[in-house]
């Protein structure tokens, strides 16, 4: 896989992330209805940083988790022989019901990854509204999915890839087209 194209490196993905973070306090009026729950694995480093900058906006914690979505997905890889599914885990100390729950994730493509975490979050309760932050949407919806918040829309076509790189697991953070 080849690197075609270097989209946003780290000052670019703090300044979208600033702006998605002042954009859900906005249209939220404050955060004192709100979850954010990161979906793994970026998409959680993600929510973190989202939710470290709504803490020095608003001076006050907001709520947050993290959810893996491996068991909802409609393309499950089984750990062994005998189809068991590999059990994850779901880091939500918070009751959704009647909560506003805005899920991040680094990259929206199919809209499959979200329909599984809005299935997850589903069977932990009722929320009140459920909004999608993305840091990446590259288009190629195969569900009628759409974000609410997005650091930037990168068209690409189906023999490319969005490689989003974070700090935590990857050394750097950068975001970037490779060729398939």
């Amino acid at each position: 896989m080849a690197e075609k194209a270097n989209i946003l490196d780290e000052q670019a993905i703090d300044r979208a992330l600033t702006r998605i973070a002042h954009e859900i306090i906005e249209r939220n009026k404050g955060i004192d209805e709100c979850i954010l729950v990161g979906i793994k694995t970026r998409g959680a480093f993600l929510a973190k940083r989202l939710a470290l900058k709504i803490e020095q906006f608003e001076g006050k914690k907001i709520r947050s988790g993290e959810l893996d979505i491996t068991l909802y997905r409609d393309d499950l890889v089984l750990k062994n022989d005998n189809k068991e599914p590999l059990v994850q885990q779901v880091d939500i100390e918070h009751d959704v019901t009647d909560m506003k729950v805005v899920l991040v994730d680094d990259v929206l493509y199919t809209g499959r990854t979200v329909r599984a975490a809005m299935d997850a979050v589903m069977d932990l309760g009722r929320p009140a509204s459920v909004q999608l932050a993305v840091l990446v949407d590259r288009g190629h919806r195969e569900l009628p999915i759409r974000p609410d918040y997005v650091g930037k829309n990168i068209p690409t076509s189906s023999g490319e890839r969005v490689v989003v790189s974070v700090e935590e697991t990857d050394g750097k953070n950068s975001v970037s087209i490779h060729s398939i």
